[in-house]
């Protein structure tokens, strides 16, 4: 994926650092709108399967995770965890991650306090659900290896966020009525070339060998804009782009 690192100090053409997940958050806090609520909530959507994986990585099952993370993120909807967010420290994934922290540290307070008076049982948040794909998507079993709650929730936030750039190159190419060479060459856009395939991918698109490695070519140059404009989402300030690109990376790739 070494190719696919967007280039220094590149953004999307007309690509403006204004609307951003800090934004969202501020706006949020300090307004009561319903824009701003539900902008505050498609981005929960958007980015809580990084933190239900962190807990279940900390040793919860299935339902209990999914049940710890939508009442973490209706705390956050409800801005109990907004008092203390301050963009300036960078990152949008590092402040979830330390509200998560401090909402589970929290929690185990909490039901200590009450298994000292009686069982104590967690019962889901009816008010926020997620999509009925996502919730299956929560079945797939995490990896059985030695990896930290940390650096799983990296992973999987830098995966999350790579999918989200590959949807979004996806829906652009059907906009511009390319849905069939998006499909066709989607494997190259991400993957390694291999020997042979691309001219299979071109006889199936009725081009060239040489016509498809150009459109590959075009494909990927739009992925690495569209993942650097993802990023400068996510970042405080525009300077801290490219530390998180490679910090994302680094993170798949390991």
């Amino acid at each position: 994926m070494g190719d696919l690192m967007p280039k220094t100090g590149t953004l999307p053409e007309n690509a403006q650092f204004v609307t951003t997940h800090w934004s969202v958050v501020l706006a949020a806090v300090d307004t009561d709108s319903d824009r701003a609520a539900e902008a505050l909530d498609k981005l929960c959507r958007a980015y809580w399967h990084p933190l239900y994986v962190y807990v279940r990585r900390l040793g919860h099952g299935h339902e209990q995770a999914r049940d710890l993370t939508q009442e973490f993120f209706a705390r956050l909807l409800e801005k109990r965890f907004l008092d203390a967010v301050d963009p300036e420290k960078g990152k949008f994934r590092s402040f979830l991650l330390t509200a998560l922290k401090r909402f589970m540290a929290n929690e185990w307070d909490r039901t200590q306090r009450l298994k000292r008076g009686g069982d104590c049982v967690i019962l889901p948040f009816e008010g926020f659900q997620f999509d009925e794909d996502v919730n299956g998507a929560c079945h797939l079993p995490e990896p059985a290896d030695d990896e930290t709650p940390e650096k799983a929730f990296e992973r999987r936030w830098a995966i999350t966020l790579l999918d989200r750039v590959l949807d979004r190159l996806e829906k652009d190419s059907a906009a511009g009525g390319k849905s069939e060479l998006f499909a066709a060459l989607k494997p190259f856009v991400t993957g390694e070339d291999e020997r042979g395939a691309y001219l299979e991918a071109a006889t199936a698109l009725k081009m060239t060998e040489g016509a498809s490695r150009v459109a590959v070519h075009r494909l990927r140059q739009r992925y690495r804009e569209l993942l650097r404009f993802e990023i400068a989402q996510t970042v405080s300030q525009p300077e801290l782009i490219d530390d998180e690109i490679r910090s994302l990376f680094a993170a798949v790739t390991k």
